[in-house]
């Protein structure tokens, strides 16, 4: 939901060198976007004083000009100080994090204090500086892996977790969606990250599932290739989780199943294909991690599947 930051910067500064400063895992979403030329990669791995030292010290050497922070972490302030840049932006910490955060910038992007979508609170920071990007250069940005192969065709996708399970429909309720989609004639196919706990709900599904022919791609695939699943599928069904994203960027349709978290900050971004469904009720969204933080929430034991299934009738009709 960064990528159209770089647009709006390569099309404001065509012959500017950009680089992207980013966790290590997830630079699969950003490559090959072709205003990016280079990438400063944080592996939480393999963090050390001294690791830290070499990152810091190898931004000052690159000598930009302009230093843009997204986040509101102390560890973008902290590059963003050191770099040495005329120009420094970030979000207002507003008297969180470290002390004398607000100094490491030169200017301070301020927080809409009403729920805006993620990629328009990202353009703010552009907008503190006077970049207003026109309506095209807002478009989403992601490159899937052209050499891979789905095991089906004419397939439906679900991607039934999040990293946060609390997100999640639960198994029996996605079971039995699953089970009227296999009633419909649809070819079912379903992914997951590598997580253990992600897989492990991928596999009470499919225990819910004992007679219909699934094809589990749980963990077996990069990011790259769940984009060219998403890609050819006929139809995504997600949560609020990152497949709903790579969804937005390449127009796929898509229904995106959202709880405790907020559809207007999170929701499929100006992908005309997608739909949203959640419950309308006064306590959402609470971001909590289930109601109480008990892991479960509400919202989503009790959605009603067949709010799923009129989406489901509208993007995929037979």
């Amino acid at each position: 939901m960064a990528t159209p930051v770089f647009q709006a910067l390569k099309k404001q500064m065509p012959h500017a060198q950009i680089d992207a400063y980013i966790y290590a895992e997830t630079k699969p979403m950003l490559n090959g976007h072709p205003a990016i030329h280079d990438f400063i990669l944080y592996d939480k791995s393999k963090k050390t004083l001294i690791s830290e030292l070499k990152r810091l010290w190898q931004i000052r050497k690159n000598r930009y000009d302009l230093v843009i922070n997204l986040t509101e972490g102390d560890r973008g302030a902290l590059a963003a100080g050191f770099s040495g840049a005329k120009v420094r932006v970030g979000v207002d910490p507003e008297s969180s994090g470290m002390w004398g955060k607000e100094r490491m910038y030169t200017h301070l992007s301020k927080i809409c204090p009403n729920p805006r979508h993620a990629v328009e609170r990202n353009l703010d920071v552009l907008r503190s500086i006077g970049i207003f990007p026109n309506s095209a250069d807002r478009e989403l940005f992601f490159k899937t892996d052209p050499d891979y192969k789905p095991p089906l065709e004419d397939y439906v996708l679900i991607h039934p977790v999040s990293r946060w399970l609390f997100k999640c429909l639960p198994a029996a309720k996605m079971a039995k969606l699953i089970h009227i989609l296999a009633e419909r004639g649809e070819k079912i196919i379903l992914t997951s990250s590598p997580s253990n706990k992600e897989q492990q709900m991928l596999s009470s599904i499919e225990l819910l599932c004992p007679n219909i022919d699934l094809i589990n791609l749980g963990g077996k695939t990069s990011l790259k290739q769940l984009g060219t699943l998403i890609k050819n599928a006929k139809l995504l069904i997600t949560v609020d989780s990152v497949p709903l994203h790579i969804a937005s960027a390449l127009k796929s349709p898509c229904i995106a199943i959202f709880g405790p978290t907020s559809e207007v900050n999170w929701a499929p971004y100006r992908n005309p294909n997608a739909r949203v469904v959640a419950q309308n009720m006064p306590c959402r969204p609470c971001y909590r991690p289930g109601c109480a933080d008990s892991g479960k929430s509400d919202c989503l034991e009790t959605l009603e599947v067949s709010a799923v299934v009129d989406e489901l009738k509208t993007l995929c009709p037979r």
